[in-house]
């Protein structure tokens, strides 16, 4: 699983240093279709961007990368440790989806208010991950990775840039940014808050299994860099 995240993390922030404009934005994201059936609750997490080039006159669209992570569950038990009378743990689950994606973008607009639109082709990872802390929470015990599987989405959205400022040393402007993506994701096996049950000292999973597809919101900046 680690190794999975490194190498997103990695092919996300080589490309960064190449970006002409990049951007970050906390994001709401509602699933939709079968997944809602098993995951009916709103998540949350965030999104970075970089493209290659600032959509012009003359040029206006261009192409990058993105990369977001969200949570869309997550569950805290506070338990006595086999064994220690009195003693207790937390201990706390985490269902999470991070994606990278391909980005189109086409923005035809421009001055200080730039509509835009996009279309997004990648894949996802989406686990669920359990960490033991003792009773106080400021110091971790153990930590794994209960379940995960890979699945490939696609979609588009669109968005408005508001001007901040400009002119800000190397960066040419600076952009407020509002936008809606729905995307599509193809079938995979996942957990939900109610999918680990623990009987009899066995652990038992039962994993939910649909396609994955989420609408968000999000609201984040944009800076322009100069070339």
């Amino acid at each position: 699983m680690k190794k999975y995240l490194t190498v997103i993390m990695f092919l996300f922030f080589a490309s960064i240093t190449m970006a002409q404009t990049v951007g970050g934005s906390f994001m709401l994201g509602y699933p939709q279709g079968e997944f809602r059936k098993n995951v009916d609750q709103m998540g949350f997490g965030f999104q970075i961007q970089g493209t290659l080039w600032e959509p012009t006159h003359e040029r206006p669209f261009t192409i990058g990368l993105d990369g977001g992570y969200l949570v869309y569950g997550h569950t805290s038990d506070r338990r006595e440790w086999p064994g220690f009378p009195g003693v207790y743990l937390n201990l706390t689950r985490t269902n999470s989806m991070a994606n990278l994606h391909l980005m189109f973008q086409v923005s035809p607009f421009f001055g200080t208010v730039r509509p835009y639109f996009e279309g997004l082709f990648g894949g996802a990872i989406i686990w669920t991950s359990s960490e033991v802390k003792n009773e106080n929470g400021n110091w971790q015990i153990a930590s794994t990775t209960n379940y995960n599987d890979f699945t490939w989405n696609y979609g588009g959205g669109c968005g408005i840039l508001f001007k901040l400022t400009d002119n800000l040393e190397k960066i040419s402007a600076l952009y407020l940014d509002i936008k809606a993506r729905y995307l599509f994701g193809t079938e995979a096996s996942y957990l939900t808050e109610q999918s680990i049950t623990v009987f009899n000292g066995q652990t038992i999973y039962n994993a939910k299994k649909s396609t994955t597809d989420f609408f968000t919101i999000h609201v984040g900046v944009v800076a322009y860099f100069n070339p």
